[in-house]
C-alpha cells in the first residue's frame, strides 16, 4: 500500500491535469455568472456585442482562458494584455482620441478634431478566482485520486 501511495504522490500529472480542468471550468463559470461574487456593474451599459455581459464585449478575454499542468502544478490564465487591469482594477493612462476614418469626432452634440481622455478608473472584476466550492471540488478530486491509486 505504501508503495502505491509513494508512486501516486511521485507521479502527480494526472491529478494536476484534473485540477487544471476544475480551475478552468471555475473561471469559465465566473464569466458566465459575471463574477462569483458579482462584479461591479458597467458605468455605461450601452449596446454591446455580448448582449451586455460584463468583460465579454468581444469575447476575446473569456476565449483566451487556458489551463495547463505538469507533474508539479496546475495553472489557469490568459495572455491578453488588458486582463490584469480587469482582474485587479486600476486607472488607465490619459490619452488622446483622434478619428480613424473621418476628419472629426462627433458625440454629445459636439464635433471636435480630438479629445483629451483623462483615463478611466476600472473596478476590479476578478475572473481568475476560485470559490470555496471550487476549492472543495479540488480537495475532493485529490482525495478520490489517492483512493483510486491505492485501490
Amino acid at each position: 500500500m505504501l508503495e502505491k501511495v509513494a508512486q501516486a504522490v511521485t507521479n502527480r500529472a494526472p491529478l494536476m491535469r484534473s485540477i487544471a480542468g476544475i480551475m478552468t471550468d471555475a473561471v469559465e463559470e465566473n464569466f458566465a455568472q459575471e463574477g462569483r461574487p458579482k462584479w461591479a456593474g458597467l458605468k455605461n451599459p450601452g449596446p454591446r456585442r455580448s448582449g451586455g455581459k460584463i468583460l465579454q464585449d468581444s469575447g476575446r478575454l473569456a476565449a483566451s482562458i487556458t489551463g495547463g499542468s505538469d507533474n508539479d502544478s496546475a495553472v489557469v490564465g490568459t495572455n491578453v494584455k488588458y486582463a490584469a487591469i480587469h482582474q485587479f482594477g486600476g486607472q488607465t493612462r490619459a490619452h488622446l482620441i483622434k478619428p480613424k476614418n473621418k476628419k472629426a469626432l462627433a458625440f454629445g452634440g459636439k464635433v471636435v478634431k480630438q479629445v483629451n481622455h483623462p483615463g478611466s478608473k476600472i473596478p476590479a472584476r476578478p475572473f481568475l478566482l476560485l470559490t470555496d466550492s471550487d476549492c472543495n471540488e479540488i480537495e475532493q478530486t485529490a482525495e478520490d485520486y489517492l483512493r483510486r491509486v491505492t485501490g
